[in-house]
């Protein structure tokens, strides 16, 4: 942390300051955001509680995910809507966009 200061030392310093050091055995650490995942695998997880304020500190490889929520629409499925319905191919991949994927609510919009 600081060259030439004893890591035992430290330990001291950090402790009549307030402040208490505790390391977490973590496999990997997920920050999910609105539109992304920040995946860090291999982590060094530290949990700093600084006069009653808990901190962590994240070291490892870091890694970016999207949140894609649009559903993935086979055409299976398609053909699937088409048989049961007798709607195009178009209107049937609409649907299925519509109610995410979700074939048996596609096909109970076009019955209603």
């Amino acid at each position: 942390m600081f060259p030439g200061v004893n890591p035992r030392q430290m330990q001291q310093m950090m402790k009549r300051m307030g402040i208490a050091q505790q390391e977490i055995d973590a496999t990997e650490v997920i920050i999910k955001t609105k539109d992304k995942q920040i995946i860090i695998t291999e982590p060094q997880v530290s949990k700093v509680n600084m006069m009653g304020q808990q901190t962590f500190q994240i070291v490892g490889n870091i890694h970016e995910q999207s949140l894609d929520t649009t559903p993935d629409i086979s055409e299976e499925d398609i053909r699937t809507i088409v048989e049961q319905t007798g709607v195009n191919a178009a209107k049937a991949r609409e649907l299925l966009q519509k109610n995410k994927g979700d074939l048996a609510a596609a096909i109970m919009e076009l019955q209603q």
